[in-house]
């Protein structure tokens, strides 16, 4: 069992990692929409409970972090995108380590929902929501100054006029944030929510787990 466990782990991390790459959708200052990449995580925490959830969820976080060296260095470096050291750890902490690794609360329901399919799908909201609350964090924090050139830009005056009456300063940088990684994370959590139960109910059928 533990070698089972392990095999098939590994494969599902990779598939993420795999899936992770493919976004037919991407924003300009990172972010995007990929082919269902956090649902082999969410299977994963579901199939092997939390901690082993949270643990594959940290090796995923890992392999983001390589995969957005080339964004993550430009932090580090002289250029437009240059931060204090303290914001650009702080924003690979955020960002990448925390961002995913919170994913492995995706099996929080297993057992507390009698339905699995009920479960897996809620479990999948909540940890895809966690994702999006902590880059909203992270993108209201380090990124806010961006927010009134996003909301002037053309195709988002008209809205962006209105949010910018609302507010500014500490609260115009919130409600972009929430914006602009709402972008991606939005359809990311309802295209999982879809697809990870499907999946899921196909391993069951193939006896790989119960």
């Amino acid at each position: 069992m533990k070698t089972k466990k392990l095999v098939i782990s590994a494969m599902l991390i990779a598939l993420s990692a795999v899936l992770s790459v493919f976004q037919p959708f991407q924003l300009p200052f990172g972010g995007g929409i990929t082919l269902a990449s956090m649902m082999p995580i969410i299977i994963i925490a579901f199939c092997f409970g939390t901690k082993w959830g949270l643990l594959s969820a940290f090796i995923f976080s890992l392999l983001q972090l390589l995969f957005g060296l080339k964004t993550i260095t430009a932090f580090f470096l002289p250029g437009e995108s240059q931060m204090l050291v303290w914001q650009a750890l702080a924003i690979c902490l955020l960002d990448y380590i925390v961002a995913y690794t919170v994913l492995g609360f995706g099996g929080i329901f297993k057992n507390r929902i009698k339905n699995p399919f009920s479960a897996i799908c809620i479990g999948s909201i909540v940890a895809l929501s966690l994702r999006y609350l902590v880059h909203t964090v992270s993108g209201a924090l380090f990124f806010g100054a961006w927010a009134e050139w996003f909301f002037t830009q053309e195709g988002f005056y008209a809205i962006g006029a209105k949010i910018m009456e609302i507010g500014s300063g500490p609260v115009l940088s919130v409600i972009y944030s929430v914006f602009y990684n709402g972008t991606y994370m939005i359809p990311e959590i309802i295209i999982t929510t879809i697809v990870t139960p499907i999946v899921y109910k196909a391993l069951i059928a193939a006896k790989l787990t119960d």
